[in-house]
C-alpha cells in the first residue's frame, strides 16, 4: 500500500473517532512496512490529528458515567496510553469523586439497601466488576446516602 493510501487510511479511522497511538498502529500494520506506519502516524502527531492525551481525555468523559477509576485506567493501558497521560486524563475529566459515581451507578441499577448476605455480595460484584475499589463499595453498600462517609 503506498503512503497516500496508508495516510487516506489512517484519517478515515480517525474520522470514526479519537484513537490511542498505539491502536492506530496496530489498525495500520497490516496495509504497509513498519517505517511507513511510523512515517504516518509520526505526521498524524504534528498535525494534531493523533493525540494520546485527547484519546484519554474523550475516553474517560464517555465512561465515567458508567465505570470506576481502576477499570477506566486497565482499559486505557490496554489500548496503549501511558500512565502518566492516564493520570492526567482522569484528573482533568472525573469531576464527581469515585464515591459519588459509584453511589451514582448502584442508585441507578439498585436503589435499595441489600436486604441480605446474597444480595450484598451481588451487589458488591456488580460495582467491583465496574472498577471500582473494594473500600468505595463497602461504603456505598454500607450507608448508599450517608454523605459523610
Amino acid at each position: 500500500m503506498s503512503s497516500d493510501e496508508l495516510k487516506a487510511r489512517a484519517l478515515r479511522t480517525l474520522a470514526q473517532r479519537e484513537h490511542s497511538r498505539a491502536e492506530l498502529a496496530r489498525k495500520l500494520a497490516a496495509h504497509g512496512e513498519p517505517e511507513a506506519v511510523e512515517a504516518v502516524l509520526e505526521r498524524m502527531s504534528e498535525l494534531g490529528l493523533l493525540s494520546d492525551a485527547r484519546f484519554a481525555e474523550s475516553y474517560v468523559r464517555s465512561r465515567a458515567g458508567r465505570l470506576g477509576q481502576r477499570r477506566i485506567q486497565h482499559e486505557l493501558a490496554q489500548r496503549g496510553v501511558d500512565q502518566d497521560t492516564i493520570s492526567d486524563a482522569l484528573a482533568s475529566e472525573l469531576g464527581e469523586t469515585e464515591l459519588e459515581r459509584a453511589r451514582a451507578i448502584w442508585a441507578r441499577k439498585f436503589g435499595n439497601v441489600p436486604g441480605d448476605a446474597k444480595e450484598w455480595a451481588r451487589q458488591a460484584r456488580f460495582l467491583t466488576a465496574r472498577g471500582f475499589s473494594a473500600e468505595v463499595v463497602r461504603k456505598v453498600l454500607k450507608e448508599p446516602f450517608d454523605e459523610s462517609a
